[in-house]
């Protein structure tokens, strides 16, 4: 599991743990059921604070990504599909989000941007 902490970055370590651990889960790296790094050994790995790493995984608990089984460790959650499903559908509206505003700022119509996204989908096919 790679995990690329930036000190550059605006968002807090934690966040960057829990973003890159949701990717992950998402694009399917990490599986159901799956043991994840003890709080510790990602910590020590990532060289940060034991407590940073402690609110990245209770973040993704929270979230809903990863079971903690108290004397064996953390778990990629089971059952989350459509959990994982309403990530992908977010990512995806905020994206196309983006698209409408960049669309209008370059005075691109509604008919032209769903042209565009025809054309896209098209050559992915």
């Amino acid at each position: 599991m790679d995990i690329i902490i930036s000190n550059a970055s605006d968002k807090p370590i934690y966040e960057q743990i829990v973003s890159q651990m949701k990717g992950l889960i998402l694009a399917g790296e990490l599986d159901e059921g799956q043991q994840l790094p003890s709080i510790r050994a990602l910590a020590s790995d990532l060289r940060i604070s034991v407590i940073t790493t402690k609110r990245a995984y209770a973040e993704l608990e929270a979230q809903g990504f990863v079971e903690t089984v108290q004397g064996k460790g953390s778990f990629v959650a089971g059952g989350n599909k459509e959990l994982l499903r309403e990530e992908h559908l977010r990512t995806i509206e905020d994206l196309l989000a983006r698209a409408v505003h960049e669309a209008r700022t370059a005075n691109v119509t509604t008919n032209e941007l769903h042209d565009m996204l025809n054309l896209i989908a098209e050559s992915d096919d």
